[in-house]
């Protein structure tokens, strides 16, 4: 089904790239080609990597949140709002905002590496764009591989048939992303739990006041938030769930 919908959005961009290219020929200017160089690798013309880095930049938002500690930290932050009972504060947008500047933070020498040792040599035409995706993908792999559990990776080793994985170097990214984001979930549901139990103490203790005054009409929520909220600032919580995210990473 999936492949029938394609189709047409297919046959439309043939549609549209036939006369840029029939344009491009006409001026002498190879639009779609492939070059094989002397040492049996391929080079693509400029439209074609163009076409390539805008694809990927289509996929940037998904690579962003499933390859990188997004998951985790906005996930935690979400059981923080509701562990405290503020539904609204802060916003959505807030704990999106605050989460992805802390993924930027901490993936921030993996992205220098990147740019230093791929994106830098391509933009200067020392490499290929084949090794630039090579060279890039290498401190993504370590990272995600350093947060993956070894559960995870043999269970989808098994459903996918492929068990006779050698090194941590051979792992495909089909095997490697679904269990990186299984153990990431895995993570921040364990830091949410452990952020939720003081809280849920309070909530006990004020429920059990209020029932032994007699004060049962009196919804306990309103009673504990205060005493929550003044609980998480003198303990200066977002300090110490920033930094606890932040070294989660490190350990």
């Amino acid at each position: 089904m999936i492949v029938k919908k394609a189709v047409p959005y297919l046959f439309l961009l043939v549609v549209c790239l036939t006369p840029m290219m029939a344009s491009a020929a006409d001026l002498g200017v190879p639009a779609l080609t492939v070059q094989t160089q002397p040492d049996g690798s391929e080079a693509y013309t400029l439209s074609i990597q163009i076409v390539i880095l805008m694809t990927l930049i289509t996929l940037l938002p998904a690579g962003l949140m499933m390859l990188t500690a997004f998951t985790r930290i906005v996930i935690v932050l979400s059981i923080l709002r509701q562990a405290i009972g503020l539904m609204q504060a802060p916003s959505s947008q807030v704990l999106i905002g605050l989460s992805l500047f802390l993924t930027f933070f901490i993936m921030a020498p993996i992205f220098n590496k990147i740019y230093d040792e791929a994106l830098l040599p391509y933009m200067e035409e020392k490499i290929e764009m084949q090794e630039a995706f090579n060279i890039a993908q290498a401190p993504v792999r370590e990272f995600m591989i350093a947060q993956t559990r070894e559960v995870d990776l043999k269970m989808f080793a098994e459903i996918s048939g492929n068990t006779e994985i050698q090194s941590p170097e051979t792992i495909p990214f089909s095997i490697l992303v679904p269990s990186f984001i299984t153990s990431e979930l895995k993570t921040a549901f364990q830091i949410g739990f452990l952020i939720y139990i003081p809280f849920l103490v309070i909530d006990l203790v004020v429920a059990s006041v209020l029932m032994a005054m007699g004060m049962m009409m009196l919804s306990p929520m309103m009673i504990s938030l205060p005493f929550k909220i003044m609980l998480f600032v003198l303990v200066d919580g977002w300090s110490l769930i920033m930094g606890t995210l932040a070294s989660s990473f490190y350990v």
